[in-house]
Protein backbone atom coordinates (compact mmCIF):
# COMPACT_ATOMS: atom_id res chain seq x y z
CA UNK A 1 0.00 0.00 0.00
CA UNK A 2 1.27 3.50 -0.61
CA UNK A 3 1.00 5.92 2.29
CA UNK A 4 0.30 9.68 1.53
CA UNK A 5 -2.57 11.57 1.39
CA UNK A 6 -5.12 9.50 -1.45
CA UNK A 7 -8.53 10.72 -1.64
CA UNK A 8 -11.78 8.60 -3.07
CA UNK A 9 -15.23 9.23 -3.86
CA UNK A 10 -18.28 7.12 -1.12
CA UNK A 11 -20.07 5.40 -3.99
CA UNK A 12 -23.24 5.13 -2.01
CA UNK A 13 -23.35 8.88 -0.99
CA UNK A 14 -20.88 11.07 -3.03
CA UNK A 15 -18.59 12.32 -0.29
CA UNK A 16 -14.62 12.29 -0.86
CA UNK A 17 -13.15 10.77 1.61
CA UNK A 18 -9.68 9.59 2.92
CA UNK A 19 -8.66 6.64 0.87
CA UNK A 20 -8.22 4.45 4.10
CA UNK A 21 -11.54 5.28 5.97
CA UNK A 22 -13.70 2.65 6.19
CA UNK A 23 -12.07 1.04 2.99
CA UNK A 24 -13.30 -2.28 1.45
CA UNK A 25 -11.90 -4.44 -1.96
CA UNK A 26 -14.54 -5.69 -4.05
CA UNK A 27 -13.82 -6.94 -7.29
CA UNK A 28 -10.58 -6.01 -7.26
CA UNK A 29 -11.47 -2.70 -6.67
CA UNK A 30 -10.78 -0.38 -3.61
CA UNK A 31 -13.49 1.67 -1.73
CA UNK A 32 -13.70 4.04 0.86
CA UNK A 33 -16.49 5.29 2.79
CA UNK A 34 -17.61 8.02 5.22
CA UNK A 35 -19.53 6.18 7.54
CA UNK A 36 -20.30 2.97 8.88
CA UNK A 37 -23.93 3.16 7.36
CA UNK A 38 -21.70 4.16 3.74
CA UNK A 39 -19.78 1.22 3.66
CA UNK A 40 -23.10 -1.34 5.35
CA UNK A 41 -24.97 -0.14 2.55
CA UNK A 42 -22.50 -0.69 -0.26
CA UNK A 43 -21.78 -4.00 1.32
CA UNK A 44 -25.17 -5.27 1.60
CA UNK A 45 -25.68 -4.75 -2.35
CA UNK A 46 -22.75 -3.05 -4.39
CA UNK A 47 -24.00 -3.66 -7.70
CA UNK A 48 -26.46 -1.00 -6.61
CA UNK A 49 -23.46 1.67 -6.51
CA UNK A 50 -20.92 0.22 -9.14
CA UNK A 51 -23.24 -1.37 -11.91
CA UNK A 52 -22.77 -4.87 -13.08
CA UNK A 53 -21.77 -5.86 -16.76
CA UNK A 54 -21.80 -2.49 -18.68
CA UNK A 55 -24.84 -1.46 -17.08
CA UNK A 56 -24.60 1.84 -15.03
CA UNK A 57 -25.64 1.54 -10.91
CA UNK A 58 -29.17 3.37 -10.09
CA UNK A 59 -26.43 5.71 -7.88
CA UNK A 60 -24.47 6.16 -11.00
CA UNK A 61 -27.45 7.24 -13.08
CA UNK A 62 -28.53 9.76 -10.23
CA UNK A 63 -31.50 8.31 -9.08
CA UNK A 64 -32.91 8.64 -5.64
CA UNK A 65 -35.12 6.27 -4.17
CA UNK A 66 -37.13 9.07 -1.50
CA UNK A 67 -39.35 7.02 1.15
CA UNK A 68 -41.78 8.58 3.23
CA UNK A 69 -42.72 6.94 6.58
CA UNK A 70 -44.52 6.79 9.54
CA UNK A 71 -42.54 4.88 12.69
CA UNK A 72 -44.79 4.35 15.79
CA UNK A 73 -43.01 4.47 19.23
CA UNK A 74 -44.21 2.94 22.52
CA UNK A 75 -44.95 6.24 24.19
CA UNK A 76 -44.09 10.23 23.78
CA UNK A 77 -41.40 11.57 24.00
CA UNK A 78 -40.30 14.02 26.69
CA UNK A 79 -38.84 17.27 24.49
CA UNK A 80 -35.55 16.69 24.90
CA UNK A 81 -35.19 13.14 24.16
CA UNK A 82 -36.88 13.81 21.01
CA UNK A 83 -34.11 16.47 20.29
CA UNK A 84 -31.63 14.12 20.75
CA UNK A 85 -33.52 11.44 18.36
CA UNK A 86 -33.78 14.03 15.70
CA UNK A 87 -30.00 15.05 16.37
CA UNK A 88 -29.17 11.22 15.55
CA UNK A 89 -31.29 10.75 12.65
CA UNK A 90 -30.20 14.07 11.10
CA UNK A 91 -25.98 12.71 11.28
CA UNK A 92 -27.10 9.79 9.30
CA UNK A 93 -26.41 9.96 5.30
CA UNK A 94 -29.80 10.21 3.21
CA UNK A 95 -32.04 11.97 5.30
CA UNK A 96 -34.04 14.49 3.70
CA UNK A 97 -36.38 14.79 7.08
CA UNK A 98 -37.68 14.12 10.53
CA UNK A 99 -40.16 14.98 12.89
CA UNK A 100 -41.61 13.35 16.45
CA UNK A 101 -45.14 14.44 16.97
CA UNK A 102 -46.54 12.69 20.02
CA UNK A 103 -45.34 9.21 19.49
CA UNK A 104 -45.27 9.49 15.84
CA UNK A 105 -41.93 9.70 14.07
CA UNK A 106 -42.32 11.08 10.67
CA UNK A 107 -39.14 10.63 7.75
CA UNK A 108 -38.46 11.06 4.69
CA UNK A 109 -35.12 9.25 3.64
CA UNK A 110 -33.42 8.17 0.28
CA UNK A 111 -33.47 4.65 0.51
CA UNK A 112 -30.72 4.54 -1.65
CA UNK A 113 -28.39 5.70 1.49
CA UNK A 114 -30.56 4.07 4.41
CA UNK A 115 -32.87 1.63 4.97
CA UNK A 116 -35.71 1.79 7.41
CA UNK A 117 -34.01 -0.59 9.42
CA UNK A 118 -30.71 1.61 9.79
CA UNK A 119 -32.89 4.33 11.21
CA UNK A 120 -34.84 2.24 13.48
CA UNK A 121 -31.56 1.23 15.77
CA UNK A 122 -30.18 4.74 15.25
CA UNK A 123 -33.43 5.67 16.72
CA UNK A 124 -33.37 3.29 19.54
CA UNK A 125 -29.52 4.23 20.24
CA UNK A 126 -30.91 7.59 20.83
CA UNK A 127 -33.18 6.74 23.68
CA UNK A 128 -36.79 6.20 21.88
CA UNK A 129 -38.76 2.54 21.98
CA UNK A 130 -40.27 1.84 18.84
CA UNK A 131 -43.94 0.55 19.28
CA UNK A 132 -44.16 -3.29 20.34
CA UNK A 133 -47.34 -4.10 19.84
CA UNK A 134 -47.71 -7.11 17.41
CA UNK A 135 -49.37 -4.72 14.11
CA UNK A 136 -46.71 -2.45 14.19
CA UNK A 137 -43.72 -4.93 14.61
CA UNK A 138 -45.08 -6.77 12.05
CA UNK A 139 -46.05 -3.55 9.73
CA UNK A 140 -41.85 -2.79 10.24
CA UNK A 141 -40.83 -6.31 9.49
CA UNK A 142 -43.03 -5.84 6.05
CA UNK A 143 -41.44 -2.77 5.05
CA UNK A 144 -37.88 -3.69 5.88
CA UNK A 145 -38.83 -6.87 3.19
CA UNK A 146 -40.14 -4.61 1.01
CA UNK A 147 -37.42 -2.12 0.83
CA UNK A 148 -35.06 -5.38 0.59
CA UNK A 149 -36.87 -6.19 -2.65
CA UNK A 150 -37.02 -2.85 -3.99
CA UNK A 151 -33.14 -2.44 -3.57
CA UNK A 152 -32.44 -6.48 -4.96
CA UNK A 153 -34.60 -5.72 -8.18
CA UNK A 154 -32.83 -2.46 -8.58
CA UNK A 155 -29.39 -4.14 -8.30
CA UNK A 156 -30.68 -7.24 -10.44
CA UNK A 157 -28.49 -7.91 -14.06
CA UNK A 158 -30.31 -6.71 -16.99
CA UNK A 159 -31.84 -9.92 -18.79
CA UNK A 160 -29.04 -11.20 -21.86
CA UNK A 161 -31.21 -10.29 -24.50
CA UNK A 162 -32.65 -6.93 -23.24
CA UNK A 163 -33.95 -4.28 -25.47
CA UNK A 164 -32.09 -1.19 -25.93
CA UNK A 165 -33.76 2.15 -25.26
Amino acid sequence: MKTGRCSRRDPVCGMVVDAAENAVEYQQMHFAFCSLQCRERFLQNPHLYIGQGGRKAPKQEGKLLYKQRRLKLDRPLPPDTAENVIDAVQTMMGIERIEIDGDVVRITYDLLQATEAQIESEIARAGAVLGGEWSERLRRAFVHYLEETEIENLAASPPAHGHHH
